[in-house]
């Protein structure tokens, strides 16, 4: 079903856009100076009026994390492999995606301590998540895409960590303009992964929950819909 691929597609695209617009913004009224420094992407929302806009955009985008993170963790159970490092990839993604709401609404300028934990679970933890699938990508049953998503998700994972340590590196060292385009990089690498989930999404035909009343949970194997049962 091509609707659910739409929903990761959704979210690169949104982002990308999104944060390139505050960007823009933050040029155009000169609450940055490029000429001095390239600015890191929470510089360029700290002002406002862009600030507004950068932290919805960092709203929505969790949002859509969150969401994209609990059908995936669903898919690879419904391929029968419930295991812990599935379940792992599940708790990461959800503390990472609500870093991106804490960094998005925590500016530096107000509060640097809170922002700065935002953008370590964000950066960090994210990392981690997307290593944990291009693993999940391989142990999971085989999907007709993993020839080549593997091969995708192995680059764009590599290039995400050497951006984070070149990041991190340059900054303390002072090098701040190289650091800051090596955080546009990394996030618009994190965006690339979160859209090549449509390849998987692409194959999903439905999610189904029934609740009935208070009681058990019961998995049916045969058909992956999960169900709540009256209990006796």
């Amino acid at each position: 079903m091509w609707a659910w691929a739409l929903l990761p597609v959704t979210l690169a695209v949104f982002g990308t856009i999104g944060l390139w617009v505050v960007y823009g913004i933050a040029v155009s009224n000169n609450t940055v100076n490029i000429k001095e420094e390239f600015p890191y992407i929470s510089t360029c929302g700290s002002y406002n009026p862009q600030s507004c806009l950068f932290s919805q955009i960092c709203n929505i985008c969790c949002m859509l994390a969150l969401w994209i993170i609990s059908i995936r963790f669903q898919q690879i159970r419904d391929f029968g492999c419930a295991s812990r490092t599935n379940t792992a990839s599940l708790v990461i993604g959800f503390i990472s995606s609500i870093g991106i709401s804490i960094l998005g609404n925590f500016q530096p300028s107000v509060l640097l301590g809170v922002h700065l934990l935002g953008a370590a679970l964000a950066f960090f933890l994210g990392l981690v998540y997307f290593w944990i699938q291009t693993w999940l990508t391989y142990s999971a049953q085989p999907s007709r895409d993993r020839r080549w998503v593997g091969p995708v998700r192995i680059i764009l994972c590599s290039m995400c960590t050497c951006f984070v340590v070149c990041m991190v590196v340059l900054h303390i060292t002072g090098y701040r303009s190289e650091a800051a385009i090596c955080e546009w990089a990394l996030v618009m690498c994190f965006f690339a992964l979160f859209g090549v989930f449509a390849a998987e999404f692409r194959h999903i035909d439905l999610h189904k929950l029934t609740v009935q009343k208070e009681g058990m949970k019961k998995a049916n194997e045969e058909n992956g819909v999960w169900t709540l049962q009256e209990s006796l």
